[in-house]
């Protein structure tokens, strides 16, 4: 448990944060003029929020102006190294000084999203009475992360990575400013190598101080940085993807859906993070199996045993070779036509569930054991004797005669079958059905 303080001897990354809101970069959307956030923190006027985004967005630096602005206690705790009792102890420090001084506390918890539900547990009592107003910061999802409760209690902001305009503003702050920055070190940075700093960061500004702070420390007097030094500095470009958390589960969404919107560049580029990340290729796999019944499904029936064909030839020839069948894959269903006519097993599934089941048509029941005392079969009409291998006949149950659960496709294979179908069902008559569409 530690107060924000005098962080003059401290990395550039705690140096450097926002004192006001004036130096906060980003976060418009949130901290805009006129917003609600930003009018609460001008008038001290802060109820429990819980702040959610990736590393390096600003949820410590927003807490830090907070810590600033507010006439009111401002205690830190860190969910990775503090529990139940530094929670007790910091709680009932601030019921004491609410009762006696009339002071309130604003209670900021880094990584909220550790606290198992114990710990959450703990805390909730105090926030609804408002011995304490909660400030949570958290990189998971909060709603999968916190307890329904406290969520109820609180307001979820969710900060975005900054963008490339707010990364070159904040290279240009630290090299000007001589009291907390770098300014005056002689540290010189080329376009290029400004360019390089913000591609690598990924929208970290930790990550853009973390590696300024590199160079001025391997830097002699008036050293120029240029792309090279910035590239080997960072070591690699900064992606943001965790297996167990929402960039998991969030850029495999970006993936499929780019895939069902035709766009092979997207679809590409999203494959090639959660490759570079590490991403068991088992999961891509799965994903590219599903999109090819869900996404592609009837307008190119090829798809699916190509992509099983590219899967198994993968797990053949295993990596880094095997990219080449993600590859062929992804490309293969980014390209095809599209139908998710599939669904219609699903229109079933909810039928079902809210309905039940129907009753067999007479002709349509097993005649091998009661054909003769029910008259089990009696009516079936034999596709195969018939030309073209099909006649009108109805299949669903008397109440589902009308009731439409497949929609055909437009587009590829599924566009001259589906017309077909469309029109054996308009020529059927009443023996058939109807074109109602259950949904």
């Amino acid at each position: 448990m530690e107060l924000f303080e005098d962080q003059g001897d401290k990395p550039l990354a705690v140096r450097f944060r926002p004192k006001v809101l004036s130096d906060v970069l980003g976060q418009a959307h949130i901290l805009g003029e006129g917003s609600l956030l930003r009018q609460a923190i001008e008038r001290d006027q802060l109820t429990s929020l819980i702040l959610y985004g990736p590393p390096g967005c600003g949820k410590t630096s927003l807490a830090q102006v907070i810590a600033n602005t507010t006439k009111r206690r401002f205690v830190t705790l860190n969910a990775v190294l503090s529990g139940v009792k530094e929670l007790k102890e910091v709680l009932e420090s601030a019921q004491q000084r609410k009762r006696f001084h009339g002071q309130g506390t604003i209670l900021f918890v880094d990584e909220v999203h550790r606290w198992n539900k114990a710990q959450q547990d703990a805390l909730l009592p105090w926030v609804e009475e408002g011995t304490v107003v909660l400030i949570g910061a958290t990189t998971a999802n909060p709603f999968f992360e916190l307890n329904s409760a406290l969520l109820s209690r609180s307001r979820v902001y969710e900060l975005r990575p900054l963008e490339r305009r707010d990364l070159m503003e904040l290279v240009e702050r630290v090299l000007a400013d001589r009291e907390r920055g770098l300014g005056g070190r002689g540290l010189t940075l080329t376009d290029g190598a400004r360019e390089a700093l913000v591609d690598v960061a990924g929208g970290d500004a930790r990550k853009v101080l973390n590696v300024l702070e590199m160079l001025n420390f391997v830097s002699g007097p008036n050293f120029v940085v240029d792309k090279g030094h910035v590239l080997e500095a960072a070591q690699r470009p900064q992606l943001r993807y965790d297996k167990t958390a929402d960039a998991h589960y969030d850029i495999a969404s970006a993936f499929i859906k780019s895939i069902r919107g035709s766009d092979p560049d997207a679809a590409l580029y999203w494959l090639g993070v959660m490759l570079e990340s590490g991403e068991d290729p088992s999961f891509i796999w799965r994903r590219l199996l599903i999109s090819a019944c869900e996404d592609v499904g009837l307008a190119d029936p090829q798809a699916l045993p190509q992509v099983e064909a590219a899967a198994a030839a993968f797990d053949r020839v295993g990596m880094p070779e095997g990219r080449y069948f993600l590859s062929f894959a992804t490309l293969r269903l980014s390209l095809a036509p599209k139908s998710n006519s599939t669904v219609a097993l699903f229109r079933v599934l909810d039928h079902l569930k809210q309905r039940g089941g129907g009753e067999v048509p007479g002709h349509l029941k097993d005649s091998s054991r009661d054909s003769q005392g029910l008259g089990h079969g009696h009516g079936y009409l034999y596709p195969h004797d018939f030309e073209g291998h099909w006649v009108a006949q109805q299949y669903l149950p008397d109440d589902l005669k009308d009731v439409r659960f497949y929609e055909p496709g437009s587009h590829g294979w599924e566009k001259a079958a589906g017309e077909l179908w469309s029109e054996r069902r308009k020529s059927s008559g009443p023996n058939f059905g109807g074109s109602g569409t259950l949904r």
